[in-house]
Formats: structure tokens, sequence, C-alpha cells
């Protein structure tokens, strides 16, 4: 999926919306780990803030948990937000 620059939506929303549909399809499993940043920048051709924006975007939203020194993953169940 490319980035559509003439969309109104933020860029970061439409990167994380490329990663979840890629959850939901099934493509991305519980614990697998997504697309670095790096991977992301050359993917979506996108800035490095870009897509940190878009990893903060679906941890607070549940799809995904980012656990220190390891990198980021798909969390057990996608799509439930963290509890606070």
């Amino acid at each position: 999926m490319d980035v559509d620059r003439f969309d109104p939506t933020p860029i970061y929303k439409q990167v994380a919306k490329a990663i979840r549909n890629r959850i939901k399809s099934g493509e991305l499993q519980p614990r697998d780990p997504i697309p670095s940043e790096s991977k992301m920048v050359s993917d979506y051709d996108v800035a490095r803030d870009t897509a940190r924006r878009a990893v903060a975007l679906l941890r607070s939203e549940g799809w995904v948990v980012t656990l220190p020194q390891r990198g980021t993953f798909v969390s057990d169940s996608p799509g439930t937000p963290p509890s606070t």
C-alpha cells in the first residue's frame, strides 16, 4: 500500500491503517513482529517520526506491544486497548 499524499487523512494514520489491515487479514499473527521503523520508512516513503507515530497509534489502540530492546509485536488480543 502506498500512502496517498493528497488524502486529508494524516500520513501516520494511513501507515497505521496499512499495518492494522495486515493484522486483520491474518498476514501478521499475534506475537509476530511488525515491520521496523526503518522498513516502514523505506516501504511507505515516510519520515522516521511518521513511522514512530504510526506505531504509537497502533500501541494506544491495542494492536501492538513494544518490548524494549526486542521490537514491536502484534498483541495477543489485537484491537483490545490496554487497560490503564
